[in-house]
């Protein structure tokens, strides 16, 4: 007869102990065990899907047959973008998001395109609606196909055999934190039953070729709820990310085995689904404001995209009430800091009384350090009340010696920049390079920041 005995499993790394610790000893985390009940299975029975993929023999590399490199296209071009180029067959995929911000909305529509395509049926699995109500769903998107199957399920092993009855080419998960099985007598949702449950289905899509999709839940700190090792276990890993009180929505690729990393996909939510933005650059500078101290054009890089973005910074007099704030929206804070500490040093700006504000518009994050010196531009225009020219795009990394540096991928930088109509553009340039004229783009590198802040007309000799 099978033994229940207690453990503490990490939710972080998903290490199990005897007894509850204050912090994980493995991986360190604070306040991340959970205490479960498991199930220890009867000596010499085992499940039929829980054991490990079936075992082949060492043999040379060069005698292992090649990938074609065959990909079914999504026919969303975002989508598509975000993969690398489309579905790979026997991928799996994780797409993580907060409640509401559209995650089955956009399985949805992705299923029904690929069963409209004919590259063979798709199984879209629900465990947390009916029938009815992902019927509802789909009538608002328009996603009706025979190809197209549903089933409400929550038994992995269910769901297994319908993998088997059914050979879908694709199969759609939703949510894996509500799937369970029978060998874990712990609830739905714990770290041991999302560990097992993606386990088996993992080692079923990379035996058949199944292209699988997990969605999961995420957490208050946004990466996605259980385990980490479950994004391990994955190829590619997708965040959501947006504000359900505005339309455009940002999918980002933070791992793929298939394709660039760091990628981002723009989407529209309108009322008949998520549509994708063929012009993101675009969409983020519609609303940029005339003539307006602190706004500057930075044009970074997403993966392999180009985008240009309005950054925003307002400079405020603190009052005297306590210590002056800093607040980011769509930067690393600590970034901000160091930019205000070189603006305050280098050039004299009086910024350790004010309350300092940025924002990037649009609701996009960017990590690269080509933002620095479109921030400090923004915030040395509002700190002195002068705006930049708008035609005009900043790009370019800012050192703390006051000094400015160049970063990669400079022709995908000024091409989008002409595309739009700007007709300069201010980059940071370790050596001394005099400006040109290059295909109706006026080029003005700086090697300090002092340099180029007096060619945005902000700083005077």
């Amino acid at each position: 007869m099978a033994k229940n005995k207690t453990v503490f499993m990490c939710q972080e790394c998903g290490q199990d102990f005897p007894k509850w610790q204050g912090r994980c000893p493995a991986c360190g985390t604070w306040n991340s065990l959970v205490e479960e009940v498991v199930r220890s299975a009867p000596r010499g029975s085992s499940s039929p899907n829980s054991g490990a993929l079936a075992p082949h023999p060492p043999r040379p590399i060069t005698e292992i047959p090649p990938d074609e490199g065959k990909r079914l296209s999504t026919r969303i071009s975002e989508f598509d973008r975000i993969l690398g180029g489309g579905l790979v067959e026997g991928s799996v995929t994780l797409l993580g998001g907060e409640p509401g911000v559209g995650k089955s909305t956009l399985m949805l529509q992705v299923a029904h395109h690929l069963a409209a395509a004919g590259d063979g049926k798709v199984l879209y699995v629900t465990g947390e609606e009916s029938a009815r109500q992902t019927r509802m769903r789909a009538e608002r998107l328009g996603a009706f196909h025979d190809a197209l199957l549903v089933q409400c399920e929550v038994d992995v092993d269910a769901i297994l055999d319908s993998f088997a009855k059914v050979q879908p080419a694709v199969a759609v998960i939703d949510s894996i934190q509500t799937l369970a099985s029978a060998d874990i007598s712990s609830a739905p949702g714990s770290v041991s039953q999302v560990r097992e449950s993606a386990a088996r289905l993992v080692r079923y899509a990379k035996e058949t070729g199944l292209a699988l999709f997990f969605i999961g839940h995420v957490t208050k700190e946004g990466i996605v709820a259980g385990p980490r090792l479950l994004e391990h276990m994955v190829d590619t890993v997708l965040y959501f990310e947006g504000e359900r009180h505005f339309s455009y929505r940002i999918l980002r690729s933070v791992k793929n085995r298939f394709g660039s990393t760091n990628e981002i996909g723009i989407f529209e939510m309108t009322e008949k689904g998520l549509e994708p933005v063929a012009n993101p650059s675009e969409m983020f500078l519609s609303e940029r404001p005339a003539d307006t101290p602190g706004s500057v054009v930075v044009a970074a890089i997403e993966g392999t995209r180009p985008l240009l973005v309005e950054v925003q910074a307002l400079v405020s007099p603190n009052g005297g009430f306590g210590t002056p704030r800093r607040s980011t929206h769509g930067m690393d804070a600590k970034r901000l800091a160091l930019i205000l500490a070189v603006l305050e040093k280098r050039l004299g700006l009086p910024l350790s009384n004010q309350d300092v504000f940025v924002n990037l518009a649009g609701g996009l994050r960017i990590e690269e350090p080509a933002l620095d010196l479109a921030v400090a531009a923004a915030v040395a225009g509002s700190a002195l009340n002068q705006p930049t020219d708008r035609g005009t795009a900043v790009f370019g990394e800012v050192g703390l010696a006051g000094e400015t540096r160049s970063v990669g991928q400079l022709e995908k930088r000024l091409n989008e920049a002409r595309r739009l109509g700007f007709q300069a553009c201010v980059y940071g340039a370790p050596q001394k390079e005099k400006p040109r004229q290059e295909k109706g783009l006026s080029l003005y590198p700086a090697s300090t920041l002092e340099e180029a802040l007096r060619l945005l007309g902000l700083v005077r000799k």
